[in-house]
């Protein structure tokens, strides 16, 4: 855990910007896998984390706005649990390590809530994203499950979104420290990326790095000789020489926080022509942006800045043409980067993605897009001091997007669809990293992972 006081001042700030009521954070369960007692790892809600703390199954946290107030509700464990578990803390010892001294039962939140109803108080909660959150707030709100999205506030959700999006120290500490374990991942990946291994023992090699660092990884592996899919989850295919690999994969530290690193190499340790260019232009397009994430620019204007190298590297060698800021505001560079620049990074790997995408990456006046490819941007707003955002641009050759648009005969005064199709079968490049935005402009957390062609290569050859 972070100092108590840490977590106070938190709850303090979030009281002082909700104004009234009560804030009702329940905290996760744990959830079988094909049977009760055979659970998943556990992972608590990141907003009960962030405000409470407390890494541990059947509690609630409640601040009371108007009193100043806040209870964790929850059991002591008993004698059957430690006998599985070891010795445990109790709810007060917990709830005192986060700066909490009143407790209570599970059992007495209900009625708690209840008397607050009665006396026409407000209850503040966030959206939910399990299903059996819902089913346990409205036992405890004594409504029907349809019934809980209209306590969903947000007020509680603007406030939330304000506070976690802006890092303290402690959290831009945890992050680093498991950026660091993503590059042991990613070179161990590299190192491993020879004829004959399959992508499963890639996979399976660098979650074991994560898991060995004290937290799972962040986010299932995605890594794939068909780097044309973005998220590509299937790691049973052998490499193959001429091939390239897309790995995306993070870890997640003991206190919850995740990295989220792409790295993209060639099966063998050594790029070809080809697949140098379409690198070198990925990779312009990652580090110039980078310079470019200062405070007070939209990560919007980033992500087009992005669009507009990569359109031009493809026009260099004869793929694009035409007007590049035409195509580009057109859309037409989205054959070949259809997702977004980057998202928040933090407590969640789509940091607060939970809470909604458009209340994270976007303001009431500032707009999603609904154009293909920019639509997929999932953090658009201006950049604040404090923000952790992941950097990662792309470009792939995705055989069904091409054959559709082809057919469609889709933005042919920018693409070059004969020159297209000599690239059928590249698969894609992506290179990610996680970036801190500070006061006067940008910087890459953690030790530096191989990105350049001489690097990777050179890291191969180890």
């Amino acid at each position: 855990m972070f100092p108590k006081e840490v977590y106070w001042q938190r709850r303090n700030l979030l009281r002082e910007m909700v104004g009234d009521g009560l804030i009702l954070f329940p905290g996760n369960e744990e959830s079988g896998m094909n049977y009760r007692a055979n659970t998943y790892h556990y992972r608590q809600d990141s907003s009960f984390l962030y405000f409470f703390g407390i890494n541990k199954p059947g509690f609630f946290g409640v601040c009371d706005v108007d009193s100043g107030k806040d209870t964790v509700y929850g059991d002591d464990f008993t004698i059957d649990d430690i006998i599985w578990m070891g010795q445990q803390p109790t709810v007060k010892e917990l709830a005192a390590d986060v700066a909490v001294d009143s407790t209570a039962s599970v059992a007495a939140l209900a009625e708690d809530l209840k008397s607050a109803l009665q006396t026409g108080r407000k209850i503040h909660i966030l959206p939910t994203y399990r299903g059996d959150q819902v089913i346990r707030l409205a036992a405890l709100l004594g409504i029907q499950c349809e019934e809980v999205q209209k306590y969903f506030s947000e007020k509680l959700i603007g406030a939330v979104v304000k506070l976690r999006a802006v890092k303290d120290r402690y959290e831009i500490e945890e992050i680093e420290k498991v950026v660091d374990v993503a590059g042991l991942m990613h070179t161990t990946a590299m190192k491993m990326g020879f004829p004959g291994n399959f992508e499963r023992e890639l996979s399976g090699a660098i979650e074991g790095i994560a898991l060995s660092h004290g937290g799972p990884v962040s986010f299932p592996v995605i890594l794939s000789m068909d780097g044309q899919t973005l998220h590509n989850h299937y790691h049973g295919n052998e490499l193959v020489e001429g091939r390239m690999v897309v790995c995306d994969a993070g870890a997640e530290s003991e206190m919850c926080y995740a990295s989220d690193i792409t790295r993209t190499f060639p099966v063998g340790g050594k790029f070809s022509s080809q697949q140098k260019d379409i690198y070198n232009i990925v990779l312009a397009a990652n580090t110039r942006t980078i310079e470019a994430s200062v405070p007070g620019e939209t990560y919007r204007d980033v992500h087009l800045m992005a669009a507009k190298i990569i359109a031009g590297g493809l026009k260099d060698l004869g793929i694009m043409k035409g007007d590049l800021d035409e195509a580009v505001a057109a859309g037409a560079h989205a054959l070949f980067f259809p997702h977004g620049l980057g998202h928040m990074l933090g407590l969640d790997v789509h940091d607060m993605e939970g809470l909604g995408e458009n209340y994270v990456g976007y303001t009431d006046t500032f707009k999603r897009s609904d154009q293909f490819g920019l639509a997929y941007l999932r953090m658009g707003r201006k950049l604040e001091p404090g923000f952790v955002i992941t950097n990662e641009p792309g470009c792939y050759f995705i055989p069904d997007l091409i054959e559709q648009w082809k057919g469609e005969k889709k933005f042919e005064q920018f693409i070059n669809y004969e020159k297209v199709e000599t690239y059928l079968g590249f698969g894609g490049v992506r290179i990610e990293d996680d970036v801190l935005i500070t006061d006067q402009g940008s910087r890459v957390l953690g030790t530096p992972i191989p990105k350049t062609v001489e690097e990777v290569e050179e890291t191969m050859r180890k």
